[in-house]
């Protein structure tokens, strides 16, 4: 949408009754987003629901090919399935279109943006045959890629030698179905009964992992493979990219993760913490609770406990931090737009 068009925009969510869905809807009105219309879309198992959008109470419609019509912005945040088969008719209307599902990785004119990471990493202008911008189609990573591509940026002044990041993953990556599991699974655990096994074919309560049961997809292998290649992907060489770790938490909400990270000179652990503020990261005070899943709840940043040297390796430090992995994602594809209306990138 051009910027300064004095009119409001018109949003559409798909997969509005998703996790990452109903948590996109709270961020655009949390952070007042000038919308003139929030219409929210859904596979037809979920049409007709009633729920609210702006404090008025509206119903999720059914994903239909002129869903998009007159629609200004469309945000994707349910399954990729649906994103691919769905991206091009948001396209065909002239939407610009904000990928949270990583159904567009592929596509060439895709521009992947981290806002708080704008004045580090820029994101491309694609120009069309009369040099006006052309994008349409931008990529919202989720929160693991955040955390990676953060920690880079922070980092990469310092000219680190490695960064090794190991992610703890939460069972609402997998939407509903996944927390659904692990509540089951638990009680049934605590009362000797037999658990089910339908998202995970493993147990997942109670549980570390470092992959899921063979009938489980994706598999937990393939999401790290997924996470590594989106951080390269969007650092594009402009920094090394951190060697990284998925494992499963028995956790329902947030990502919880430790890194590792040495350097050729000794650099004083409040240099690192400065650079990671400046980019909007939150350091607790050393007095302060360490950052949890459960502390970082509804929080739209990543937070670190104070970092620390390592004990053997000289010029190495450690790294603890959280996030809540829906509003970290959805807060960062509301900034896209909102950089979008003030004509950062604007197409």
């Amino acid at each position: 949408m051009p910027a300064g068009s004095g009119s409001r925009p018109r949003v559409a969510i798909v997969g509005a009754s998703s996790l990452l869905g109903k948590e996109l809807k709270q961020v655009l009105e949390d952070r007042n987003f000038p919308a003139g219309e929030i219409i929210l879309l859904d596979e037809s198992v979920m049409a007709g629901t009633l729920t609210e959008a702006g404090g008025e109470p509206t119903f999720i419609r059914t994903l239909e090919e002129d869903s998009f019509e007159d629609a200004d912005f469309v945000f994707f945040a349910g399954s990729a399935l649906d994103a691919s088969r769905n991206l091009p008719s948001a396209l065909r209307a002239g939407a610009t279109i904000i990928d949270l599902t990583g159904a567009a990785s592929l596509d060439a004119h895709a521009i992947r943006m981290i806002p708080a990471l704008n004045a580090d990493f820029p994101p491309p202008v694609l120009s069309g045959a009369n040099g006006s911008p052309r994008a349409k189609l931008y990529l919202a990573p989720g929160a693991p890629v955040l955390i990676a591509a953060t920690l880079a940026a922070a980092f990469q002044r310092f000219l680190p030698q490695r960064i090794a990041l190991v992610l703890f993953a939460p069972v609402s990556e997998r939407d509903q179905a996944g927390v659904e599991e692990l509540e089951s699974q638990t009680s049934s655990l605590l009362s000797f009964r037999e658990i089910t096994k339908t998202v995970f074919d493993t147990q997942v309560a109670f549980n570390m992992l470092a992959a899921f049961g063979s009938e489980s997809k994706p598999r937990l292998a393939d999401l790290r493979e997924a996470i590594a290649r989106d951080t390269a992907a969007f650092l594009a060489g402009r920094t090394p990219a951190p060697a990284i770790q998925l494992l499963h938490a028995p956790v329902f909400y947030g990502y919880a993760f430790s890194a590792y990270a040495d350097f050729p000179s000794p650099v004083a652990t409040s240099e690192i913490e400065t650079a990671l503020a400046k980019l909007g990261v939150k350091i607790a005070a050393a007095d302060d609770p360490l950052p949890s899943n459960v502390s970082v709840a509804g929080e739209s940043e990543i937070h670190l406990a104070p970092i620390q040297a390592d004990a053997n390796v000289a010029n190495g430090v450690w790294i603890w931090g959280a996030t809540d992995n829906l509003r970290l994602a959805s807060t960062n594809a509301v900034r896209i737009a909102e950089e979008l209306l003030r004509g950062g990138t604007a197409s």
